[in-house]
């Protein structure tokens, strides 16, 4: 029977009610407040733990001891505010990742996304009975079928397991992206080219593995007819940041937000980043002068990216990011997505759920009645 309502998300054996999950957000943009808030409304709820020792006011556990400190805090506090569903992002790409991945399963965390780099291995504590039998599930994020295909075989032979879901990340996303700078606006790397192949490779390891392996949509996905949308192309669920940036309860300064509702669309600008990879932020005085050959100067008191060459980097991008958290946004700049322009007004988290079920409500119920109006009887 047709009730125009978001359907449930499973990921091994675990319940979701809405097919939302919140994208990791970092530097300190989306932590236990914004994830609790989340995952009450039926969400997934995520935390990003990227740079969290740059939060504290304590300058000896500002670096990995401090990250896996506030860490640890930030599921903790998360979960005092909610029994619903909550998730760790990770980035590959950081220094302490096997500390990070190694705290978020000993914290029993629901989920744990791994992005920003290919998750081909783990430390000796993450052993293959911890990730098949464990409390925790693994997703990956993935910008292709072929980036997909190595971690999962990679997987088979090392772990005789594969990630529990699979997260495709189109080119419209906020932050580091996974492709080419040529690539980006190149349509045939969009997220609807993308998903199709991501889909059907998925479908041998489900069958070898005797289990449902959820493709999650994510990148430019703003309403909730596109969620309706990019769900009738086989997905079970989506992965949205920039909205949930433009919210009460996201942990982010209220500078950074109103960056978001202040925004026109020629601000949203793909950069260089320090890190090797182009991302999308909004334009700003910082990012121009960056652009146009200017350094900021900085000490890097330990490499907390791998990918990072803090000799060459003409800023750090820890200390802009962590800049714009805390609201001194000339210091800084803020990442966003393709739609942070359509952002105008900052609401509550219960705010948000409500508008994107009404309108995948009315997106599925317009082509529900496209699908079954009569044909016209000849005369």
């Amino acid at each position: 029977m047709f009730t125009g309502l978001m359907p449930e998300l499973n990921i091994k054996n675990l319940k979701v009610k809405k097919p939302i999950i919140q994208g990791g957000m970092g530097v300190g943009i989306s932590l236990s407040g914004l994830a609790a808030a989340v995952a009450n409304e039926g969400g997934i709820g995520v935390i990003s733990s990227v740079g969290l020792g740059l939060l504290g006011d304590n300058p000896e556990l500002k670096y990995r001891e401090g990250n896996i400190q506030r860490l640890k805090w930030e599921i903790r506090n998360a979960r005092l505010k909610t029994t619903g569903v909550l998730g760790v992002n990770i980035m590959v790409a950081v220094s302490d990742y096997d500390e990070l991945v190694k705290l978020s399963f000993d914290e029993a965390i629901d989920i744990v996304f791994l992005g920003a780099g290919l998750p081909l291995k783990f430390s000796e504590e993450i052993t293959s009975d911890r990730l098949k039998n464990g409390d925790t599930r693994v997703g990956v994020i993935v910008s292709s079928a072929r980036a997909l295909n190595l971690i999962f075989q990679t997987w088979r032979k090392k772990y005789d397991h594969v990630p529990d879901l699979v997260v495709v990340e189109g080119p419209k996303a906020g932050g580091h992206l996974g492709f080419k700078r040529d690539q980006i606006l190149n349509p045939e790397y969009a997220l609807e080219k993308i998903l199709p192949d991501v889909i059907s490779s998925v479908k041998p390891y489900e069958f070898e593995y005797e289990k449902e392996i959820p493709v999650i949509a994510a990148g430019g996905i703003y309403t909730g007819a596109d969620i309706f949308n990019v769900m009738d192309m086989g997905v079970q669920g989506v992965q949205m940041g920039t909205r949930f940036v433009a919210t009460h309860e996201c942990d982010a300064s209220i500078e950074f937000k109103q960056a978001y509702v202040d925004c026109v669309e020629d601000d949203i600008v793909i950069i260089e980043s320090p890190v090797g990879l182009p991302g999308r932020a909004i334009r700003n005085k910082f990012l121009d002068e960056v652009t146009s050959g200017e350094r900021k100067p900085f000490q890097c008191p330990w490499k907390c990216l791998k990918t990072c060459d803090f000799r060459e980097a003409p800023y750090c991008i820890a200390k802009a990011l962590i800049s714009a958290q805390k609201g001194n946004i000339p210091e800084g700049f803020t990442f966003a997505g393709a739609n942070a322009y359509r952002v105008k007004e900052i609401i509550s988290v219960k705010e948000l759920f409500r508008v994107l079920e009404e309108e995948y409500s009315l997106a599925a119920e317009q082509f529900f009645n496209s699908q079954t109006l009569p044909e016209k009887i000849a005369v």
